[in-house]
């Protein structure tokens, strides 16, 4: 499937700003199931400086330095991608969760090493006993692994409410623990906390969802028209699986993806500093459309 993808951010500031620097994670990954045929990224005011390079998980970034006054600021990515991803793996082929947990706690293996940095806690993601309880029920002794992650993805998706005003970017785990309510990056934030407490390997994803638009068939997936998140579990002999648990579905053909780290503050679409602004209002427009 092909999708032309539109990401537009604004900041209108209350007074000038003099200098500002960001760093802007919004050029789609080239992975085994995505290619990337086109992305260009307009910005105005027209920045000083701009540079892209690639950060340690594998994201490409530009940062870019805005150098004149202005009070406000326009960024502009559109990506065309193509999304095939293989067939599904077989959750009941899966190695047992708790043998893959030990083979992480000494990996000895290329593809162990590549995982073991996504086993441990984060900003936004520290493991807990409470999150072990969570998870308990789906992880009994001996089940496979991607069994195991399966039930935990629906549990949370059950268990959670989505509530676009119930959090923030900051909000920490505990206290969406708590209140069961949040968007999809906190109910990844929560089930990376599940996966990472039990000794398990589990990065974050950003991207976006296809955008349906009336009298298109198929129903439209939660978290479209704007960045999405969803997260990928480590399984020794078939890699990377993605899990999207605001929507209880394994990503396919209808998820583009952008930016991998160990949890949000890792791939924040556009972050940065400034000088002067004032207060400040973001408006973020995402639209995803199959060429």
């Amino acid at each position: 499937m092909k999708y032309r993808v539109r990401h537009r951010t604004v900041y209108e500031y209350a007074e000038p700003v003099t200098v500002s620097h960001h760093a802007a994670r919004l050029k789609p990954r080239i992975t085994p199931g995505q290619l990337r045929d086109h992305w260009s990224l307009a910005i105005a005011p027209e920045p000083a400086v701009r540079k892209m390079r690639t950060d340690y998980f594998g994201n490409r970034v530009c940062f870019f330095s805005v150098q004149e006054l202005h009070t406000r600021l326009e960024i502009e990515a559109v990506s065309e991608v193509r999304v095939q991803p293989g067939l599904p793996a077989d959750p009941a082929l899966s190695p047992a969760w708790d043998d893959v947990a030990q083979a992480l706690r000494e990996p000895a293996t290329d593809e162990l090493l590549e995982a073991y940095p996504y086993v441990f806690e984060s900003p936004h993601v520290r493991p807990s006993p409470e999150l072990v309880t969570l998870a308990g029920p789906a992880f009994e002794p001996g089940r496979p692994l991607l069994e195991a992650v399966c039930d935990l993805n629906r549990l949370i998706h059950r268990s959670f409410t989505f509530d676009a005003e119930a959090t923030t970017v900051g909000t920490p785990i505990e206290d969406v623990l708590r209140e069961r309510r949040g968007v999809c990056q906190d109910f990844s934030h929560v089930m990376l906390g599940c996966l990472r407490s039990l000794g398990l390997a589990a990065r974050y994803v950003s991207g976006y969802l296809r955008t349906h638009r009336a009298g298109e068939p198929g129903e439209a997936l939660v978290g479209a028209d704007a960045s999405h998140a969803w997260l990928s579990v480590f399984c020794p002999g078939f890699g990377w699986v993605d899990f999207d648990p605001t929507n209880d579905l394994r990503p396919g053909f209808e998820h583009i993806t952008v930016a991998y780290g160990r949890d949000f503050a890792d791939v924040s679409p556009v972050s940065g500093m400034i000088v002067g602004g004032g207060e400040h209002r973001v408006d973020v427009a995402v639209q995803v459309e199959p060429l």
